[in-house]
């Protein structure tokens, strides 16, 4: 009698994004699209801009004791990191990341400072003490057009990084899984 040999496949799948970060980061582009398309009436952009400040607060809590690397201490990189990762990326040599690299880190910073700043202002236009005050319009204004523009550069680095790796960011961050070695 022949014995049949079976073997059991093992995953080169790891888990990389907890339903935390993925909950929030597709909550917080269904938010954002909102408030920005949703202008008038104005009761409602203020309550979706509600939802943004609860969805910010949440991940910088989660940044503190999230899973790995849903955590700042994993991926917000030094500035000597930084600045060897973006010359490697220039010189198309590049380190592979399971979680977040260094410009991957910095965007996420720059969009969560900015949408802090555009949660603060559009409160302050809400305050009596700030009613009329065009400076904070301003501000609000500009602040969503940078968060404009980080967005395109987000969505920008997430294209070349997944042609680059020859992996798809958009499905990691749907099913929270990378392949671990590529």
């Amino acid at each position: 009698m022949q014995m049949i040999s079976t073997r059991v496949a093992t995953s080169n799948r790891v888990r990389v994004w907890d339903i935390g970060v993925r909950l929030f980061h597709w909550s917080l582009v269904t938010m954002f699209a909102a408030t920005w398309f949703l202008t008038d009436p104005r009761s409602l952009h203020r309550n979706l801009g509600y939802v943004v400040i609860g969805l910010i607060s949440f991940r910088l809590v989660w940044g503190l004791i999230g899973s790995k690397h849903a955590r700042f201490a994993d991926f917000v990189p030094s500035l000597g990191q930084l600045f060897r990762f973006v010359r490697d990326v220039f010189l198309g040599r590049e380190t592979r990341y399971l979680g977040h690299n260094p410009l991957g880190a910095v965007m996420i910073l720059a969009l969560l400072t900015t949408l802090g700043g555009i949660c603060g202002t559009g409160y302050m236009m809400g305050m009596d003490a700030f009613f009329g005050a065009e400076w904070v319009e301003d501000t609000h204004k500009a602040l969503v057009n940078l968060a404009l523009v980080l967005i395109a550069g987000h969505l920008s680095g997430v294209i070349f990084t997944s042609l680059r790796h020859r992996e798809n960011l958009v499905k990691a961050m749907i099913t929270g899984e990378k392949e671990r070695d590529l």
